[in-house]
């Protein structure tokens, strides 16, 4: 273990919200009254270098709580949580982009951050101009940048466009020239926010690797994603944030399941209204899911599942009533595919429908999937047309169907598929240990 160069005791960052109270039909005494309360109350917080909170009723909320941690040089971290969890205000007090309002932070050595898309740039300025300007926001000599210049544009890719003002950039050349900028300051701290998911998947796996570098190299890392085959590829370290508080700290893998185990799994679900409906298809066709084990408690290995989907036809186009198909797409828990099933391949024939409400089932005789936590997307299309997708639909478990104590201990490292085979043996005789070398048959 390194030097303790990340160190937090009691670390806590309260906001003030305000909300406003509405009335449908106020009196104009009322009004003027609450107008004079407010001016009245800006007034004050001005004078006292309190932060102005527009709003008739204030409330606290802390972003984060109580939260103590220790990082070492050289560690590659991720930080996760749900969205609001306080990993990104985490990120800003380290960088010193925010003050705590409880509690304090140590660090040793000169960090460099990557929190939000564009930070440090001015849009007006071109991206030669900008690498020269957020080195030196970022604590860089000229001298350190000018002999890392060509590194930095080799890196980002942006060489063309390096005299055309940033401004015109889209949100993916932003992240590369800054990242890069980032990745080249020789500082002892990376903080990388989530901002690496603007980029291509190209860029993404170049990142990865400069941060194990980074990592190898002794420096350290701080690692906030939602995407966990980045972060457990990278990290060996994890830390759970929950409401603003640290409920887990310890090895990636098992710190990534207990994340996971906090979404439902329940084996039914509306998808009526359903937030993980896919950009562009929201026809509101698919009305229910339902993952039935088919007399098991819950989906088992090799054993049989089935899979019945609601589609309520009356929101569909006359012409989609023709060919209507449904995909059910089988995920892990990092949302990368294990196997699809598409009814126009695996039906008797095409099915014509009318108005009104279907239910379509998929039987699957031997679930393929080993022990674990699984996603489930379903989309609904009509040949040449996406009509409706939800993903991901649903999240799921796999169990041994006798859950033998033997394999649970090792079951994690089996990968995703499950492959039904046939195994025997047999003894093979043992050698004629009385025959010598030059004996020869015949």
């Amino acid at each position: 273990m390194g030097e303790i160069v990340i160190s937090s005791r009691g670390l806590g960052k309260r906001y003030v919200i305000g909300h406003q109270s509405r009335e449908r039909y106020p009196a104009l005494r009322n009004v003027i009254a609450q107008q004079g309360r407010r001016f009245l109350r800006s007034a004050l917080d001005v004078i006292a270098g309190r932060p102005l909170v527009v709003g008739d009723v204030r409330e606290e909320f802390w972003a984060l709580q109580d939260v103590d941690v220790e990082i070492s040089s050289g560690e590659a971290v991720g930080i996760i949580g749900r969205n609001g969890a306080g990993k990104t205000t985490l990120l800003k007090i380290l960088s010193r982009i925010t003050e705590p309002s409880t509690g304090r932070v140590v660090l040793k050595g000169r960090a460099a951050s990557l929190l939000e898309v564009g930070t440090g740039f001015h849009p007006e300025l071109s991206g030669r101009e900008n690498i020269y300007l957020n080195g030196a926001i970022l604590g860089m000599t000229r001298a350190e940048i000018r002999r890392r210049f060509d590194e930095i544009v080799d890196f980002a890719g942006v060489e063309q466009f390096l005299d055309t003002p940033v401004k015109r950039y889209s949100s993916g050349m932003y992240v590369r020239l800054a990242f890069a900028v980032a990745a080249h300051l020789e500082a002892e701290i990376l903080l990388v926010d989530e901002v690496l998911a603007v980029g291509d998947a190209e860029f993404q796996r170049k990142c990865l690797g400069k941060m194990q570098d980074i990592a190898g190299g002794g420096r350290t890392v701080l690692f906030v994603s939602h995407n966990m085959a980045a972060l457990t590829a990278l990290c060996r370290r994890a830390i759970l944030l929950q409401q603003g508080r640290l409920v887990m700290d310890g090895a990636t893998a098992t710190v990534v399941s207990a994340y996971l185990d906090q979404e439902p799994s329940r084996l039914e679900v509306s998808l009526s209204e359903h937030r993980g409906r896919e950009k562009g298809t929201c026809s509101g066709a698919l009305r229910n899911l339902l993952i039935d084990a088919l007399g098991a408690p819950q989906p088992q290995t090799g054993e049989p599942l089935l899979v019945r989907v609601t589609v309520d036809t009356t929101r569909l186009p006359a012409h989609a009533l023709e060919h209507p198909q449904l995909t059910l797409s089988f995920r892990d828990a990092f949302d990368r595919v294990i196997f699809t099933t598409v009814s126009a391949y695996q039906s008797e024939e095409p099915l014509g429908l009318e108005r009104g409400e279907y239910d379509f089932e998929c039987r699957i005789d031997r679930l393929p999937l080993t022990p674990g936590r699984y996603l489930i997307a379903v989309r609904l299309w009509t040949p040449g047309e996406m009509l409706d997708g939800v993903s991901p639909a649903l999240s799921f478990e796999v169990l041994w169907p006798q859950r033998p104590p033997r394999m649970l201990s090792w079951s994690a490292g089996l990968g995703p598929v499950y492959v039904p085979a046939s195994w025997r043996w047999c003894r093979r005789p043992a050698p004629d240990l009385t025959r010598g070398e030059g004996d020869h048959a015949g």
